[in-house]
């Protein structure tokens, strides 16, 4: 299939603690206003970085005013929700939600020791919009070269994180994207927290940003909360 360009952006929305209902209604809003095509955000930004937030299945029915937004708009959302599967395990995962629903698209390989309430999920994965596949990846997945060199085994055309760090740390992000960018070159796009959250994060790092192939960035957001890049991918 020949690909047409996609406008891919990544958000980094405030988000209310555990309130998956305020905060879908919040990434609802974001999506309308970033005029795209596929819509990125961080970690865990359905519950905000809260390990002990309940998790939710891809059916719930508080996801609604989000799958609306994709609906009117056209777009996929990519977002980030602890979720379970049928047999009881919780993930750190990654919501791919469009005008007819919400599945569980990825979930996070690399947890953290401080994440161990989280199962491990089983493998990298790709999400398919208008012929490109997008890689994705949470956090510290992107932190191990076998992670998006596996990622890409499977054809993906862009490699797609959602993460939180710490304000000083807003290096890391950068750096890991400029990488994976410049090494496997692709595309990459990375959408980053900003703002306090749990976890012990009192100030997350934001900069989501958008990277060519090659490693030079297109796109950046700053550090605060409401944020949201914006580039447009050409085959």
């Amino acid at each position: 299939m020949e690909r047409s360009p996609l406008v891919i952006a990544v958000a980094q929305p405030p988000t209310v603690a555990y309130d998956v209902a305020a905060n879908a209604v919040t990434h609802a809003d974001t999506v309308r206003a970033a005029d795209a095509r596929v819509v990125v955000f961080p970690e865990l930004s359905l519950t905000g970085y809260q390990l002990d937030a309940p998790a939710i299945t891809a059916d719930d029915a508080r996801l609604g005013p989000l799958v609306a937004a994709c609906a009117e708009t056209g777009a996929v959302a990519l977002v980030g929700a602890p979720a379970w599967d049928g047999a009881g395990h919780a993930y750190i995962a990654t919501l791919a939600v469009d005008g007819a629903g919400a599945r569980v698209a990825y979930r996070k390989v690399h947890v953290h020791e401080s994440e161990q309430r989280f199962t491990p999920g089983d493998g990298p994965a790709v999400v398919e919009v208008d012929g490109w596949r997008l890689g994705l990846a949470i956090c510290r997945d992107i932190k191990f070269p076998e992670h998006d060199a596996a990622t890409l085994e499977l054809g993906a055309h862009v490699y797609v994180a959602s993460v939180v760090d710490h304000l000083h740390e807003a290096h890391l992000a950068a750096e890991r994207g400029r990488r994976v960018a410049a090494d496997r070159d692709v595309w990459v796009a990375v959408a980053s927290f900003a703002g306090p959250t749990g976890g012990g994060f009192d100030q997350a790092a934001g900069g989501s940003a958008v990277w060519a192939p090659g490693g030079d960035v297109l796109s950046q957001a700053g550090p605060e909360p409401g944020g949201i890049a914006r580039a447009t991918l050409r085959p």
